[in-house]
């Protein structure tokens, strides 16, 4: 069944300051995408109540008549639903590159994610039979499963690949003795999906953890969700040419192409962050900007 954000029958307590903010700036990043993607012609308009209502569905519609044939362009109702184990052929597809192509126990991270139902979301298509999934976002802490081969595997592999000596000592401490207040955000979708998703998908999760301190039935679970940072591993591009002097700010915010919008803002908000080269896909190249180099960034 889809989830149903109003379940506790109360209203929320006032979040932590970083939440709201981030939600709002997600809301921003994902207008401004449509924007220079989709309607080149329209005015920007304000997302900050555009998305403030928390949405279950998001139509993507066309313009279509009875006469013109079909363009490729088709209608689709997502939904949000509670993680369970029909997902995961579906989770394991979007997760697959999760550390850069490496062999790892990619199983067991899924089942880990499966099995958290309290907190974690997936969107899938709504009825529909294939049960496709077409993003997943959730929060593990690194210390609750800690003894986990997964976890134990992604800690080894971001401490191997972290080259920069001015914050493998920060990593170490995160992945270590700060472990238990450290939440591993994973949020992986296909590419196509609508950035309008992203506010509600994003308010979903934040509520879930709220909740979670509050509801879970141990002092030890309700503890394990009081978050006090976050980790992100994700991918985007660099401009080849990026450490070159540039002439603006903008050409300076320009130096990478991100992937997924919030990104962007998940980049720019960290405390620090490293980079580490895609070392199984080839380089690609961009139509108008040249060559782009494939990345990952833990931050």
């Amino acid at each position: 069944m889809p989830q149903e954000p109003a379940r506790h029958h109360r209203l929320l307590p006032v979040r932590p300051l970083t939440f709201s903010p981030f939600a709002r700036s997600v809301a921003r990043v994902a207008t401004a995408y449509l924007v220079k993607h989709h309607m080149h012609d329209a005015m920007q308009q304000s997302a900050g109540d555009e998305f403030k209502e928390k949405l279950k569905n998001v139509d993507r519609q066309s313009e279509s008549s009875e006469d013109e044939e079909f363009d490729g362009v088709v209608q689709a109702d997502f939904a949000f639903f509670d993680p369970k184990p029909d997902d995961f052929h579906g989770v394991k597809t979007l997760l697959q590159s999760y550390l850069n192509y490496k062999q790892w126990d990619l199983s067991g991270f899924v089942d880990l994610i499966l099995g958290q139902i309290t907190v974690g979301t997936v969107v899938k298509l709504e009825d529909d039979e294939e049960n496709g999934v077409f993003s997943i976002i959730t929060a593990l802490n690194l210390g609750r499963y800690k003894d986990h081969k997964c976890i134990t595997e992604l800690k080894e592999f971001l401490l191997n690949i972290c080259h920069e000596k001015d914050k493998i000592g920060n990593l170490r401490s995160l992945l270590g003795v700060e472990a238990q207040k450290v939440g591993l955000l994973v949020s992986q979708c296909v590419v196509n999906l609508p950035p309008e998703l992203l506010p509600p998908l994003y308010d979903a999760l934040f509520d879930e953890i709220s909740w979670a301190t509050e509801d879970e039935p141990t002092e030890e679970l309700r503890n394990s969700f009081r978050f006090q940072f976050y980790v992100v591993v994700s991918k985007f591009y660099k401009h080849k040419n990026a450490n070159q002097k540039r002439s603006s700010s903008t050409d300076k915010d320009e130096a990478f192409v991100y992937i997924k919008p919030e990104d962007e803002i998940l980049h720019k908000l960290s405390m620090w962050s490293f980079l580490f080269p895609l070392q199984t896909q080839q380089v690609a190249t961009h139509e108008t900007n040249g060559v782009l180099l494939p990345l990952y960034s833990c931050f």
